[in-house]
């Protein structure tokens, strides 16, 4: 059995780690960590794990030890140091915070305010995005997991990109992430008088998010991707839902582009293409590793749109990063990830 460790347990990535290792066929639940909960038994924080999972939630360099795969559920800037004490030991890291995902340093300071520390570190960092970099992940020691809009976005473009159909700056998402999305912190945004009943906008043209989408969408097109990219806040509790539009180079039928997305996904186990006529919806993937994508056309103005939708807290976090480690250690990549979504 591999034993796993958390950094960050107590976070809601973090417990959705430990909800989806629980259950993993080959893989243990060795040790979970958290500054603010030091000492307590997770199923103190929370209750759902009573009786199934009471670990203490111990220091860092103790799930460090007691593992031979580190998760770490962190704000950026703290995984640095910790994915460098974990290399030295032998044992894999994976990022869920945002410290491994830029190849350029410079975006980093940029759109995070930080400089890395340990620039040779960065050097073996893989992208996590199994679908993409499967044969690069399984090669590494080190990988920084995307984000939940990244993810949802780089899907939903990936075979368009890769056909060279766009017209690469013309790219326009639109996202809508449930609350989750934001953390377990509480902030006036996601107190819920604020957040129930509202749908708005944030970080319009600002968010963190950015260079990590133009990156991916680039290296998928070969060429320079610039997009604008404007999220927004569902008041729900998961899901995101990314509405991309791009405009076609050329006169293409959408019975085409859908047949070029289903080559592309055929042989994926969690992308789902949808017939056409249909329209994905978040509530079909919730609780699941699944990204659904339905394919559309406005023939008027040339333009492909694009519906991809995942669950933020599993395929956008949780569930990635342990079909990454699925990958690492070279188990069936859909290990421990099989979850049905329910129907309601």
């Amino acid at each position: 059995m591999i034993k796993a460790g958390i950094i960050g347990a107590t976070g809601y990535a973090g417990e959705e780690l430990c909800r989806i290792l629980l259950g993993h066929p080959q893989a243990e639940l060795a040790a979970v960590s958290s500054v603010s909960f030091a000492g307590k038994a997770i199923s103190e924080v929370y209750p759902s794990l009573r009786g199934i999972f009471d670990g203490v939630l111990t220091g860092e360099e103790e799930v460090i030890a007691r593992s031979d795969v580190i998760f770490a559920s962190l704000p950026h800037g703290l995984s640095e140091p910790l994915a460098e004490k974990a290399l030295a030991a032998g044992k894999k890291f994976i990022d869920l915070g945002a410290d491994f995902r830029l190849d350029d340093p410079a975006d980093y300071t940029q759109w995070y305010g930080l400089e890395y520390k340990n620039p040779g570190l960065h050097a073996g960092q893989v992208y996590g995005l199994p679908e993409l970099y499967r044969e690069k992940i399984a090669k590494a020691s080190l990988v920084g997991n995307p984000g939940c809009y990244p993810t949802s976005i780089a899907l939903g473009m990936a075979p368009a990109m890769k056909a060279g159909i766009l017209d690469a700056g013309s790219i326009i998402i639109d996202s809508k992430s449930g609350v989750t999305g934001a953390g377990r912190g509480l902030s006036q945004t996601t107190h819920y008088p604020d957040c129930n009943e509202a749908f708005s906008p944030y970080k319009v043209a600002a968010h963190r998010h950015t260079p990590e989408i133009e990156q991916t969408l680039s290296d998928l097109g070969g060429e320079k991707v610039t997009v604008t990219f404007v999220p927004h806040l569902l008041p729900v509790n998961r899901g995101i839902v990314s509405t991309i539009y791009a405009s076609l180079k050329k006169e293409l039928a959408v019975e085409e582009i859908h047949a070029l997305y289903k080559a592309a996904w055929g042989g994926e186990k969690f992308v789902r293409v949808l017939d056409l006529g249909q329209t994905a919806n978040l509530k079909n993937v919730k609780y699941s590793n699944y990204c659904d994508i339905s394919i559309h056309v406005d023939g008027r103005t040339g333009r492909l749109i694009v519906v991809s939708v995942i669950d933020n807290m599993v395929k956008g976090a949780a569930g990635q990063a342990v079909q990454n480690m699925n990958l690492l250690f070279g188990l069936p990549e859909a290990a421990g990830l099989e979850m049905v979504p329910p129907a309601f």
